[in-house]
C-alpha cells in the first residue's frame, strides 16, 4: 500500500506549481501585450485616417489594456507575489485605467456626433473581424490562470480582454453601418457604447469583484 505523501512533499509541489502558475500569468501578459501594440498602432492610424471616434477609441483601449498587462507583471514580480497590498493597488489601478477610457471615449463620442462624419475604414473592420473572436481565448486562459492564483486582479485584466473582445463586435457594427449603410452615427454610437461598458468594468474591479461578467 502506498504511502500517504508528507508535508514536506506537498509543500514543496504546491510551491513549484504556484510558480508555474506565475510564469504562466507573466508570459500570458506579456503576449496579451505584444498584439495590443500592433492593435493600438493599426487602430490609431486607421481611426485619424477615417476620423473614426470608435477606432480611435478601440487604440486607446489597446494602449490601456497594455498598461493593465503591465499592472500584472509588476503584481508577479519580485517580493510583490502573493501581497494582498499590491494585489489590491493592481486592482484598483486596472479599475482606474476603464475609468479614464470611458471618459476620454464618452466625452469625445459626444462631440463627435455634432463634428464630421467619420469616413469608412476597411482596415478598421478588418482589425475587428481579428480581434472579436481571438481576445475571448486569451481572456479565458488568463482568468483561469487568476482563479488558480486566487488573483483578482489578475481576473480584472483577464476582464480587460474580454471587454475588448464587446468592443471589436461594437466597432464592428458602428463601421460596418457606416461603410455599407451610410450610417455616419453609428461610429460615435459604437464609441459610446464601449465608454458604457468600460465604465462598468470600472466599477467591477474598484469593487474588488474580479471579472464582470463571470464568464471570461
Amino acid at each position: 500500500m502506498a504511502a500517504e505523501p508528507t508535508l514536506l512533499q506537498v509543500v514543496p509541489r504546491a510551491s513549484a506549481q504556484r510558480a508555474r502558475l506565475v510564469r504562466r500569468a507573466r508570459l500570458l501578459a506579456w503576449g496579451g501585450n505584444a498584439w495590443h501594440l500592433v492593435e493600438f498602432a493599426i487602430a490609431i492610424g486607421a481611426g485619424i485616417a477615417a476620423s473614426s471616434v470608435a477606432l480611435v477609441a478601440f487604440g486607446i483601449d489597446s494602449l490601456i489594456e497594455v498598461a493593465a498587462g503591465g499592472v500584472v507583471v509588476w503584481l508577479f514580480t519580485g517580493r510583490r507575489v502573493g501581497s494582498a497590498s499590491a494585489e489590491r493597488l493592481a486592482q484598483r489601478l486596472i479599475a482606474a485605467s476603464f475609468f479614464g477610457l470611458a471618459v476620454y471615449i464618452g466625452f469625445d463620442s459626444i462631440r463627435a456626433l455634432g463634428g464630421d462624419h467619420p469616413q469608412a475604414s476597411w482596415v478598421g473592420i478588418g482589425l475587428a473581424l481579428v480581434t472579436a473572436p481571438t481576445m475571448p481565448l486569451l481572456a479565458r486562459a488568463k482568468r483561469k490562470v487568476g482563479v488558480e492564483l486566487g488573483s483578482r486582479a489578475t481576473q480584472s485584466e483577464a476582464g480587460q480582454n474580454m471587454l475588448c473582445a464587446y468592443l471589436s463586435i461594437a466597432l464592428l457594427v458602428g463601421l460596418g453601418a457606416n461603410a455599407l449603410l451610410g450610417w455616419w452615427w453609428a461610429d460615435p454610437l459604437a464609441g459610446l457604447v464601449i465608454a458604457a461598458v468600460a465604465a462598468r468594468e470600472g466599477v467591477q474591479s474598484w469593487r474588488g469583484e474580479g471579472c464582470a461578467d463571470g464568464c471570461c
